[in-house]
């Protein structure tokens, strides 16, 4: 035997929520029927309507307060300039699959972003000045712009001056010259600082030809 399911009145209540929703449904309908004929006030109203449910299941896909609200604006958006493809089917259902496909499509974003971050960190890490860094740093200090370029080249990329004069458009023996004219500035300058480092750091011209 069935047992109803009934309030003080005798009607079943199951009847009623199933009598409602097709109520709200049809009423739903009516407001995307008058949308789609160019009424604001009632997409307005689906807006009103749809808007906290939507926020909560954008949310649980998102999950992220700020940008599921800027989702939920661009998806009430999408329906507005899109209302004319609903064909009458279920709006609801239509709502959900751009908010879905909007969700998905800004997961898919923030993943995009999160690698681009995360490769940047890397590259970051790869930039980071160390120890020599500094000292080569401190070793260019007093030179011009032109002999800092021939002496990255050299003592730290070790290029060769035959490689270095392709480089720079300079003949060999004339970079040789110039190097050593270099060398003996940071020995100098090295000097008149009270060190003595600057020669083993940069070598002698007549070495790594």
């Amino acid at each position: 035997m069935r047992i109803r399911n009934t309030g003080g009145d005798g009607v079943d209540k199951r009847t009623t929520v199933d009598a409602n929703r097709e109520e709200r449904r049809a009423l739903i309908d009516e407001w995307a029927r008058q949308a789609q004929a160019g009424s604001q006030e009632a997409f307005i109203k689906i807006t009103r309507h749809f808007e906290r449910q939507l926020y909560i299941y954008c949310y649980y896909l998102i999950k992220d307060p700020e940008e599921t609200k800027d989702a939920l604006q661009d998806i009430f958006i999408r329906a507005y300039r899109n209302i004319g493809e609903y064909r009458g089917a279920s709006f609801s259902a239509w709502l959900y699959r751009i908010a879905y496909t909007h969700s998905m499509n800004v997961l898919k974003k923030k993943k995009r972003e999160q690698r681009l971050a995360d490769r940047y960190r890397d590259e970051a890490r790869l930039y980071t000045h160390t120890e020599r860094d500094s000292a080569v740093m401190e070793l260019l200090e007093p030179l011009t712009p032109d002999e800092r370029n021939l002496v990255l080249l050299k003592a730290v990329e070790q290029y060769s001056f035959e490689e270095i004069g392709q480089i720079m458009d300079c003949t060999a023996v004339g970079l040789r010259k110039k190097y050593e004219r270099i060398r003996k500035k940071l020995v100098q300058y090295e000097r008149n600082k009270g060190g003595a480092k600057i020669e083993t750091n940069i070598g002698s011209s007549r070495a790594g030809y």
